[in-house]
């Protein structure tokens, strides 16, 4: 059983920058992608993008395009989820996950796609 624990979050005003990071507990040999979701109070969990685990290349919702981006570092199993010119909307918590997509381009924001889901880290971005 692959175990995500994320780290990282925390408040910053608006146009600043945070990273997460996401740790697997193993090399999750069983996933195809990783990435992040997030939630808003009030609002259903979202999708925020993925990093593909052969190749490295990333996919992104609109709302996030061009300010988030996301990396990997296989041999510590981890992605980061760098964000920048972050904005109120942006607050949320912020879930790592993992899975085995086969059809990535039709199911890539579909939470029952992925298998491993981590808790949770809260960003607050205040203005």
């Amino acid at each position: 059983q692959v175990q995500l624990v994320e780290s990282g979050g925390g408040v910053v005003q608006v146009g600043g920058s945070l990273r997460l990071s996401c740790v697997a507990s193993d090399s999750a040999f069983d996933t195809t992608v990783m990435g992040w979701f997030r939630q808003a109070p009030g609002k259903e969990r979202e999708f925020v993008g993925l990093i593909r685990r052969i190749g490295g290349s990333g996919l992104y919702a609109e709302a996030v395009k061009g300010r988030f981006t996301i990396s990997r570092e296989s041999a510590k199993n981890t992605i980061y989820l760098q964000m920048t010119r972050l904005e109120p909307e942006d607050t949320a918590t912020y879930f790592c996950v993992a899975g085995n997509i086969v059809y990535l381009s039709k199911y890539y924001a579909t939470e029952s796609k992925y298998t491993y889901w981590g808790l949770g880290t809260q960003v607050t971005v205040s203005s």
